[in-house]
């Protein structure tokens, strides 16, 4: 039987001598801006635009149009196992407007696979914790 190879996604950057940041794929660049935009801004942000894009493909796969903004925030501190400063918490609030609104168990099944696919989430040792507000309804 042939082995099915998963899907490979590869991704790269490059950063000149003032640090501004240029995709592999084009488009504007990002400049340096290490007093506003850190590291972890971008990782936050990162993972709350990866979350977002894994809800709008599980979305358009269910006939859904999504329209979604989201907030993060993360602390920063030394992590007890290996004394290393790490992010040791991250929460994550998403606002989503789903047309046509979905049943009660089929937007549980859209919002668990954008939390599951979302590759940035899921390269965290820490795990997010996500709140999701719908259509204008906190889902608990």
């Amino acid at each position: 039987m042939a082995t099915v190879r998963a899907r490979t996604f590869e991704y790269a950057v490059e950063l000149d001598g003032n640090w501004v940041a240029a995709s592999d794929r084009g488009g504007a660049s990002l400049p340096h801006d290490g007093d506003n935009w850190t590291p972890e801004h971008l990782l936050l942000t990162a993972l709350c635009r990866c979350t977002m894009t894994s809800l709008d493909y599980h979305a358009r796969r269910a006939g859904l149009e999504a329209r979604s903004k989201g907030r993060g925030r993360g602390t920063v501190t030394r992590r007890d196992e290996d004394g290393r400063f790490a992010f040791v918490a991250i929460d994550v609030d998403l606002d989503v407007e789903l047309r046509p609104a979905p049943s009660e168990s089929a937007r549980s099944e859209l919002l668990e696979g954008a939390e599951r696919d979302c590759f940035v989430g899921a390269s965290l040792t820490v795990v997010p914790v996500y709140r999701w507000t719908v259509n204008g309804t906190v889902v608990e």
